[in-house]
């Protein structure tokens, strides 16, 4: 059965972030308000097929056996590259891979890859084909075009022929980064381009969306399943099917369980972790100077410690 026909009409994802949906975090989200599918951090294939980088590569695809169905995310220009990483995905117990053509970091885009992809489409169905030789289901992340919103026609249709078993739609251009709102009045047009083109394709809204109520718009138009990126800084509890208040005390002991999966996998640096910290200790008198101590920790006993104290101080 292709990975994708297993989920009912509806399903929620965990967008990959780079430097948040790591190993860790996404077992916070699973304990959270676990949503229907997570996704990797997005990992150069020129890492994976460089003897030096691919033991930064294999951690980043590190998963646990409970966190399946998970999807692997890749990018790169490279096709003989992708190629590879994507067999090595298959033999790492992988069920489905994603090619990440939406990512708007500079860097990325210099070298040709994430949305620099909307440049050279015919690069980006080589792409595609070469992912497919593992033969896994693959799919497309991307967005509606690189400068301007009207290239969405074109873009998309060029990733459509290519039949992806699934295709993910960040509503927004490259150069809109996250500026501006998505545009989401085209999500009609998206999906009967999608139907006429792909019809097997499963298609997926991104941006904006604040958790799986919100999005539920967007499945009443036709799409298949929506995706969360920023939305779970605003709220890790943001896939519950039944939404309800959570007590600062909840965020705390989410905080606690974060902590320890960081130790218990060995991450590192510090620093990185510093940035969930928004997540946990927000909305409630005092939390911007509770906030600011934790920013000012320089390890995961001290921030422990601090805790502690905090939550002693809260009771």
């Amino acid at each position: 059965m292709n990975f994708w026909d297993q989920f009912e009409k509806g399903f929620t994802i965990l967008a990959p972030m780079e430097g948040v949906t790591d190993i860790a975090f996404r077992q916070v989200i699973a304990k959270a308000a676990r949503p229907e599918i997570f996704y990797t951090e997005f990992t150069n294939v020129n890492s994976y097929s460089s003897e030096k980088g691919r033991h930064n590569a294999l951690e980043r695809f590190r998963y646990e056996p409970e966190e399946q169905p998970i999807v692997a995310q890749i990018w790169g220009t490279r096709p003989e590259m992708i190629a590879e990483t994507a067999q090595a995905l298959k033999e790492l117990g992988f069920k489905a891979i994603d090619l990440n053509m939406g990512c708007p970091d500079r860097h990325v885009v210099a070298t040709g890859g994430g949305s620099g992809l909307i440049r050279t489409p015919e690069l980006a169905k080589e792409g595609i084909r070469a992912a497919k030789t593992a033969g896994l289901p693959v799919s497309v992340k991307t967005r509606l075009g690189y400068t301007r919103v009207d290239e969405w026609r074109g873009w998309l249709t060029n990733i459509l022929e290519e039949k992806p078993a699934a295709l993910t739609v960040h509503l927004r251009t490259k150069k809109e980064m996250s500026k501006v709102a998505a545009h989401s009045e085209l999500v009609p047009e998206i999906l009967a381009l999608k139907n006429e083109i792909s019809p097997e394709t499963k298609l997926i809204i991104n941006g904006d969306i604040k958790n799986r109520q919100d999005g539920q718009k967007y499945i009443e138009q036709g799409a298949d399943g929506i995706m969360i990126g920023r939305g779970v800084f605003a709220n890790p509890y943001c896939f519950e099917k039944e939404p309800r208040e959570h007590t600062q005390a909840e965020l705390f002991n989410l905080l606690s369980y974060h902590l320890d999966l960081y130790e218990k996998y060995k991450l590192s640096p510090y620093d990185p972790l510093k940035h969930f910290y928004k997540i946990y200790i927000n909305n409630f008198p005092g939390a911007s100077e509770i906030r600011a101590r934790f920013m000012e920790t320089k390890s995961i006993p001290e921030a422990r410690e601090l805790l502690k104290e905090v939550q002693n101080a809260t009771q």
